[in-house]
């Protein structure tokens, strides 16, 4: 049951993003900008990143959703699982773990990062705008993570395919459509 008495019993984010439109359309439109936007990491890679911090942050609803997402463009369902247990030993690309590493630290300890860690993601080959996207997709996550659990928004494995599904087809700019822009 969600803590906001103006939401539906069973209400999803879409819920708080029709309730609250003019917060919520920037929101989708920094998602979509961000999150399919040009990027030297894939959308697959970038979908991974939410899921990923999703679960360090034990955020049901963003892991789930994130995670069936990934899952559409790509990514084996048990690596989620897999980089929750230990990054170094998740069946990822070796160039990938260093940003992992990166995401996990700064969602974690995010005071304890220093210039070796960007270092790290660029000695695996990555650039300046890769470390970027990485660093802006766990600080929307985490920021998601928030919202979602604040306002208390659960919702279970359908509602998890579904939204994948929404997100995999029409990216983040389709949830408009479900939106009120008056």
């Amino acid at each position: 049951m969600p803590f906001l008495r103006d939401l539906p019993e069973n209400a999803v984010l879409l819920d708080v993003f029709r309730q609250y439109p003019k917060t919520a359309i920037p929101l989708i439109e920094y998602h979509e900008a961000l999150m399919r936007g040009d990027s030297p990491l894939s959308i697959a890679e970038r979908e991974l990143i939410a899921a990923y911090v999703s679960g360090l942050n034990a955020c049901a609803y963003c892991h789930g959703v994130h995670g069936v997402t990934a899952a559409a463009f790509g990514i084996e369902e048990d690596t989620l699982q897999a980089m929750l247990e230990n990054v170094q030993t998740a069946p990822v690309d070796q160039k990938l773990k260093p940003v992992l590493q990166y995401v996990q630290k700064l969602t974690r300890l995010p005071a304890r990062l220093a210039s070796a860690d960007a270092e790290a993601v660029y000695a695996a080959g990555w650039n300046s705008q890769a470390l970027h996207d990485a660093i802006s997709v766990c600080a929307l996550f985490n920021f998601m993570n928030r919202l979602v659990e604040g306002m208390g928004i659960a919702a279970g494995p359908e509602y998890f395919r579904l939204s994948g599904e929404r997100l995999h087809e029409g990216g983040y700019a389709g949830l408009l459509k479900h939106l009120d822009r008056s």
